[in-house]
């Protein structure tokens, strides 16, 4: 069995589900936390997965942009209104409701192209190994209900 590591970012997101037929049609928030888990088969030289570090320079920026920002369908006849008003704060996702399962997967996909740019970095402080593999995204959208996106 492969060693695993699990990481954690908070950030506090809104969104507004078009398709929902009740409340969640309506611009509401979450306090989501992110979690990332990387698996390596073996250890590195520190008796590492990898440093906790190197999801954090890898990711955190990425996972800000959803930190007080609005995620939106861009199908939505409001989108091109909140988007005018609120600039790079309000995220479109085109053509599909910003669910947690979607923006799971759209934390997944990002996140994965940064550490493989990552570990292609040789001056890195806190290298990363090729042979890590992302294993899932878990996105909490309540105490008590997530999603998550795995390949």
């Amino acid at each position: 069995m492969p060693y695993r590591i699990c990481k954690q970012i908070v950030v506090e997101s809104g969104h507004m589900l078009a398709k929902h037929p009740d409340k969640c049609q309506f611009p509401h928030g979450h306090t989501r936390r992110v979690e990332f888990v990387l698996e390596a088969d073996d250890l590195d030289r520190n008796d590492m997965v990898c440093d906790f570090k190197v999801i954090t320079s890898s990711v955190n920026d990425l996972i800000q942009t959803y930190d007080h920002s609005m995620c939106m369908n861009t199908d939505d006849p409001k989108y091109p209104q909140f988007k005018a008003a609120y600039g790079d704060r309000v995220i479109g996702f085109t053509s599909m409701d910003p669910t947690t399962e979607v923006i799971a997967k759209t934390i997944f996909d990002a996140a994965k192209a940064r550490l493989t740019l990552h570990a292609e970095d040789a001056s890195a402080a806190f290298p990363l190994r090729p042979t890590v593999r992302l294993v899932r995204i878990r996105v909490w959208e309540t105490e008590t209900s997530w999603a998550e996106y795995a390949e």
